[in-house]
């Protein structure tokens, strides 16, 4: 009985035994990838290890388009009055020397008559001074007299020539006005060449000294007005290429050259102005205001790169699969990376324990394999 009793025991634990073993399951490495070779083959993935390429060091920077000052107008009048007329719309190209509209205004006519009440004083005061100094000068009236003639006639003068300066600020003729020919309305004439771009001029409307009535810019000297923050001034330099692009209208890149530098830290932001000049080519496509992010190429360089599509980044850190063995099939790693400059076609990567140039690392078919 007892010998029964053990051989079934002995029986139990053997079987237990055996039932564990069965449980084991090879251990997985759930860092890798694998596919298969013709995985591989069909979705036209390549393999390949890093190599040396041509980097631009540059510095990032932002700003607009711009004109200068001298190229930049905004039209007022000396004197307020309504609107009689004007035909011009935003947009429209101007002169330097047309029309652009007419005013009228009670102003202008009181101006006028003011000027030929002086001209005709003038006269009589001129004559006066001279008479009054003739007799000084033999002693026949005295001092107070003539001296009183004297300021009369400079005061009057002085009076003339201010009205006269106004007439021709208005664009009045004062040889007109001494003529008898007195006109209510006056016309603004453009100061420079350019376009319209700004226009709050309506028929009716009365414009004040202090409104601006319109705008106009001449776009013949577009530039590129930029703001580089002060880690990064030592490096910029008259002469240096830029490429920059407009992110809300475009994605084409373009050309500019680092014309001038500013020599002050301005505004909270610690920022320096930069001055930047266009390839003729590419002002028509440009208009001021617009918004750009700039690179400004400060340096070139030697680096260890790899493709741009053989770059993983994940949650702001960057990634590529090396490639562990392709016994039966291809297994990658995941490999965190240090990147540096980038170019067109290539990243930049800091070789590190896990990264040389002789590392083999999948450069086509990296999107399809991560998604």
């Amino acid at each position: 009985m007892k010998k029964i009793l053990y051989i079934a025991t002995l029986a139990v634990v053997l079987f237990s035994c055996k039932e564990s073993k069965t449980e084991e399951v090879a251990p997985k490495d759930d860092d890798l990838t694998t596919v298969t070779k013709a995985q591989f083959q069909s979705s036209a993935m390549e393999i390949g290890t890093p190599t040396e390429q041509d980097f631009d060091v540059i510095v990032k920077t932002a700003g607009k388009i711009d004109v200068p000052p001298q190229n930049r107008a905004k039209v007022t009048t000396f004197m307020g009055g309504y609107v009689k007329s004007t035909t011009l719309l935003v947009g429209d190209k101007v002169k330097k020397g047309q029309a652009l509209l007419v005013l009228q205004s009670t102003e202008f006519l009181d101006i006028q008559k003011d000027y030929m009440e002086v001209a005709e004083q003038l006269t009589f005061l001129k004559s006066e001074y001279d008479r009054q100094k003739t007799l000084f000068d033999e002693k026949i009236t005295s001092q107070k007299n003539y001296l009183k003639a004297d300021s009369d006639y400079k005061r009057a003068k002085a009076m003339h020539q201010s009205l006269r300066a106004k007439l021709m600020l208005l664009n009045i003729n004062p040889k007109s006005v001494e003529q008898g020919n007195l006109t209510s309305t006056i016309t603004i004439f453009s100061p420079i060449s350019g376009d319209i771009v700004i226009m709050n001029a309506n028929v009716g409307m009365y414009v004040a000294p202090s409104d601006v009535i319109l705008e106009i810019v001449d776009t013949d000297h577009l530039h590129l007005e930029l703001a580089v923050f002060e880690k990064d001034i030592l490096k910029v330099k008259i002469g240096q290429k830029i490429t920059f692009k407009v992110p809300e209208a475009s994605k084409d890149l373009f050309n500019a050259e680092v014309h001038l530098v500013g020599k002050s830290i301005e505004g909270n932001d610690r920022t320096i102005n930069i001055h930047a000049h266009l390839d003729d080519a590419i002002k028509q496509k440009l208009l001021t205001g617009m918004f750009v992010e700039a690179q400004i190429i400060v340096d070139s360089k030697k680096g260890l790169a790899i493709p741009s599509d053989a770059l993983i980044t994940e949650n702001n850190k960057n990634f590529v699969l090396l490639l562990q063995n392709q016994k039966d099939g291809y297994s990658f790693k995941k490999v965190s990376v240090t990147i540096g400059e980038k170019s067109e076609k290539f990243v930049e990567i800091i070789p590190n324990s896990a990264i040389n140039a002789e590392s083999k690392i999948l450069t086509k078919g990296v999107f399809d394999l991560t998604n």
